[in-house]
């Protein structure tokens, strides 16, 4: 049963949300709705944006990656889940919670950054919209969102080799339906204070830098749309970044929530049910939110199902 010299635990049993066999079965039902609503609609929205000459501007090419983001996100822990639904025994081996934290946290901080991207993005496209194609050239993009990966990757893989070089070494049960860094702490028979302090401030340290990116730009923006003369002006500038305000509301709540806490105040309960919310349902509203508060998405989706149409016939 060793793993290395740092454990004693080959696997984890995860509790899952309920053992209520009836309800196992209706949650199992509905997640597996909402996880294929969120992979057809990011993908298709990835799709739409790949085919669709008009969408081809930084502000897509960001949503294009916000939505593979999610994606990968929702498919790092969902599926796990939805299988375990359906089992008695809701195990995961070592080896495979470790990956399943590494993807995880990964794809939090590229989503944080890629969001704050798309505030920098929304500043530039309002308040110079001159020098916009200058100032956002697609290979500036493309070192911004290589850079976004590279990043989350490597907090990702820090924050994995800092949590499973604990000791676990006396129950495996983890309190949550996938592996994330504070129930396994909970689980750990070692000192976490040095992973606790080091959860505390690299959290704090993305959640606060990718946030006062978001806030500065959004000043920025404000002052851009006051100096707008007229009414239809400002409603037409606001209205480019409703759907971005919006995701960025939900995400950041959640993440402020669950992670910029000191262990003592969590509930894993509580966070295991928030969890829900974050990693099942933000994914599937996110392209919700994008496609149908914005009216080029729409007039793409329109002219490609009009071209489908065509083609069927």
């Amino acid at each position: 049963m060793a793993n290395g010299n740092h454990s004693s635990v080959s696997e984890f049993i995860l509790s899952g949300l309920t053992d209520n066999p009836e309800l196992q079965i209706i949650l199992f039902g509905v997640f597996l709705v909402v996880y294929l609503a969120s992979v057809m609609g990011n993908l298709g929205l990835i799709v739409l944006i790949q085919i669709s000459p008009q969408l081809h501007t930084p502000m897509y090419f960001f949503l294009s990656h916000l939505a593979f983001v999610d994606f990968c996100f929702t498919s790092s822990a969902t599926p796990n889940m939805l299988v375990n639904l359906l089992r008695q025994v809701k195990s995961i081996a070592f080896y495979s919670c470790a990956i399943q934290v590494c993807c995880f946290i990964t794809f939090v901080v590229c989503e944080l950054y890629l969001l704050s991207i798309m505030a920098y993005d929304r500043y530039v496209a309002i308040y110079n919209p001159l020098l916009y194609v200058i100032l956002m050239p697609r290979k500036f993009c493309m070192q911004m969102v290589a850079s976004t990966y590279i990043y989350g990757f490597t907090v990702g893989l820090a924050q994995t080799v800092a949590t499973f070089h604990l000791l676990f070494c006396d129950s495996n049960v983890l309190n949550h339906f996938y592996c994330d860094d504070v129930p396994l702490m909970a689980l750990a028979c070692s000192d976490t204070h040095i992973k606790e302090l080091m959860l505390l401030i690299i959290a704090g340290f993305n959640t606060l830098c990718s946030l006062m990116v978001v806030i500065i730009s959004y000043a920025f923006i404000l002052v851009a749309i006051l100096r707008i003369r007229s009414a239809e002006g400002r409603q037409k500038a606001f209205s480019t970044c409703a759907s971005h305000l919006t995701s960025i509301t939900i995400f950041y709540g959640t993440i402020i929530f669950m992670y910029l806490q000191p262990k003592s105040s969590h509930s894993l309960n509580t966070d295991k049910f928030a969890s829900v919310f974050y990693v099942v349902i933000i994914p599937m509203l996110n392209p919700l939110i994008y496609s149908l508060r914005n009216k080029e998405v729409k007039s793409a989706l329109k002219r490609m199902i009009e071209k489908l149409c065509l083609v069927i016939k």
